[in-house]
């Protein structure tokens, strides 16, 4: 049995997407991403991170059988924002030989070193401003939307393929009981009165107030996440790219400014975790998907908060607070009774705080990413 690893043209998409369904046959929490999502998250020629990123397609097979896949990535503008010579691995799938994982590895490592570069982390998928980390413990269940998943053993492959760990992701478990306390209500309103904040929802209707709402939030996301490990600035295209894509499956309800005496200091944005529909979409497909998400709608009681930031100058007002109880506020009539806030990095102490003793929310999964000389 002969093992290769072939690179694939930067159009040929589709195998390599497709690969990921057999690593997942008999698992019954993997979702099954939408493959029109998929094919466009890869595209080079249509997706703005690319116009500063190059990436590079592999699949592994024995015998002609794929047994494994990923991508290596050269994201420029992180090496600019970080002065670095880095380059990622993404995509990752494997099967339980150390053999296969070696040989993907090396191939990805092979074109990042023609490409200057002297060391490789990840998994990214393809940057970590998209799904980033390797789940590696925590409670079992499907991943929430925009989460990764992954089979157990796949952090020995990484392990043993020569990596280290570089930095541990947490994801956090919040229950309306605590979420909607009355005791957290009276902290929220307290905090809201005492620096004159308001809350109001993206415009996603008007064309002119969707663009000046994007501007804002393009605004406070690159300013409130500068300071974290590993954050690059997205470019206006890519800012632009991401907002028209959750224009589509946002709820305005989920998508909120807020205001300190009328100056935009803070947004949250939530998305109803719709994966708890499409993990019955095994085909991937865009028809099947819309149907279980039409059907499913009303099941669907788990809300991901994926962003929450506040300006520097606002932080120690207490504000963070008022957002996770305004976002629980508006979720709560709409049958919302859990959610997710993911992914927070091990050492954002500020924000942990604020989840476990304010929010009483529990750390309830890791992700983790790797890093190797190349």
């Amino acid at each position: 049995m002969s093992l290769s690893v072939r690179a694939l043209a930067a159009t040929d998409t589709m195998p390599f997407i497709k690969a990921q369904w057999r690593f997942y046959k008999n698992d019954p929490n993997f979702v099954t991403p939408l493959l029109m999502d998929r094919q466009k998250l890869l595209n080079m020629r249509k997706n703005p991170f690319y116009k500063h990123s190059d990436m590079q397609l592999f699949l592994a097979e024995r015998d002609g059988n794929v047994v494994g896949r990923i991508a290596a990535i050269v994201n420029d503008n992180h090496n600019q924002t970080h002065h670095d010579t880095l380059g990622f691995f993404g995509f990752f799938e494997c099967e339980d030989r150390q053999e296969t994982a070696d040989a993907l590895f090396a191939a990805a490592s092979e074109w990042l070193r023609k490409k200057g570069k002297t060391d490789m982390r990840g998994p990214v998928n393809p940057s970590m401003n998209d799904e980033t980390g390797l789940f590696v413990g925590g409670d079992d269940g499907p991943p929430v939307i925009l989460m990764t998943y992954n089979p157990p053993y796949y952090e020995n492959l990484i392990l043993r393929s020569g990596f280290g760990v570089v930095k541990n992701l947490h994801a956090y478990f919040l229950d309306a009981a605590d979420w909607m306390s009355d005791k957290l209500a009276r902290l929220a309103n307290v905090i809201t009165q005492r620096n004159h904040i308001t809350f109001r929802s993206v415009d996603l209707k008007s064309k002119n107030g969707f663009r000046r709402d994007v501007a804002i939030l393009k605004d406070i996301y690159n300013r409130a996440w500068e300071p974290n490990w590993g954050f690059v600035k997205m470019t206006d295209e890519e800012f632009d790219f991401l907002a028209a894509d959750l224009k589509q499956v946002a709820d305005p309800e989920y998508a909120i400014i807020m205001e300190i005496k009328g100056v935009p200091a803070g947004f949250v944005l939530a998305l109803p975790d719709i994966n708890q529909a499409l993990i019955h979409n095994k085909s991937g497909g865009i028809i099947g998907g819309v149907w279980h998400l039409l059907t499913k709608r009303k099941s669907i009681n788990r809300l991901r908060i994926i962003v929450l930031g506040v300006l520097p100058e606002f932080q120690k007002t207490g504000a963070d607070a008022a957002l996770y109880y305004e976002i629980g506020r508006r979720a709560y009539p709409k049958g919302i009774r859990t959610a997710e806030a993911s992914w927070i990095l091990e050492d954002n102490v500020m924000m942990i705080r604020g989840l476990t003793q304010t929010m009483k929310a529990r750390h309830y999964r890791t992700y983790r990413l790797y890093q190797k000389s190349l």
